[in-house]
């Protein structure tokens, strides 16, 4: 007897980069994914915000609001990251507002119109999208630093299968002793810290028999294009060093000791 599977792709942190956006949601539909999220953080270091809304209508991607969003929607001081040493911070200011600057009315309500999560059920699966986790909008879950109980909590009292976060900007999961899972989807705005230019997405498999598969994919674009964009933009120079170099120049020292070490800086 055949299985039928349905696969969905999720991402987060687009971060004003349209040109990786457009790249990721072509690769997913080339691969026959039903449908696309993403999990919030439409604007950050990149340039030209409102360049990602026409592909979001586009694609068809089902959108959530991450901490940016909300700020952006919002005229708010700060992108409410949630970092908490002054250099990130310093960093986090410039980012946030160019992107505030250069957001469109239209596109700002558009942000606020977007729910906090979306739940979902696929072949019988229970699934909830967050962006930072299911507690708090900006909290950041690494790898490291996650300790498996509070990942199974969070599935508990969503009363889930499945919780798919991003936020923090490097994409990993986690097969939970219940028999549940927690997986982070990566960002496509800028890499993943690892030295390589491209970025990542995540594709959720489910199977007719509740069977459960989370691959992680990588996808090349035209990161010269958009490193060109940002200096014509006078965008910090240090992010455009992150997008033609594959390591996180900026927002630092958020990272565990672990996630550093991994890195470049």
């Amino acid at each position: 007897m055949n299985t039928t599977t349905q696969r969905i792709a999720c991402f987060g942190g687009v971060y004003n980069n349209y040109l990786a956006l457009e790249a990721v949601c072509e690769d997913a539909r080339g691969r026959g994914v039903e449908d696309l999220y993403c999990l919030g953080d439409m604007g950050a270091f990149g340039p030209n915000p409102d360049k990602v809304f026409p592909l979001l209508r586009r694609f068809g991607v089902k959108c959530l609001k991450g901490n940016y969003d909300d700020s952006v929607s919002r005229d708010l001081p700060d992108c409410q990251c949630g970092y908490t040493d002054p250099q990130d911070n310093h960093f986090a200011r410039l980012s946030y507002d160019y992107t505030l600057k250069n957001t469109s009315e239209d596109n700002k309500r558009f942000l606020a119109s977007l729910p906090d999560s979306i739940s979902l059920e696929i072949a019988g699966v229970k699934t909830l999208l967050c962006h930072g986790s299911p507690r708090r909008t900006n909290e950041f879950l690494w790898e490291s630093s996650s300790p498996t109980h509070l990942l199974e909590m969070f599935c508990e009292q969503a009363k889930v299968d499945v919780v798919l976060a991003t936020h923090t900007g490097i994409h990993w999961k986690r097969e939970l002793p219940s028999g549940r899972l927690f997986a982070n989807v990566g960002v496509i705005g800028r890499p993943a810290n690892d030295g390589q230019t491209n970025v990542w997405y995540t594709i959720l498999s489910v199977d007719d028999n509740g069977g459960v598969q989370v691959e992680s994919v990588p996808v090349i674009y035209d990161y010269q294009r958009l490193a060109d964009e940002m200096k014509s933009e006078r965008i910090s120079g240090e992010f455009i060093e992150s997008i033609t170099s594959g390591w996180w120049t900026t927002c630092l020292e958020i990272l565990p000791y672990k996630e550093r070490v991994r890195g470049k800086f």
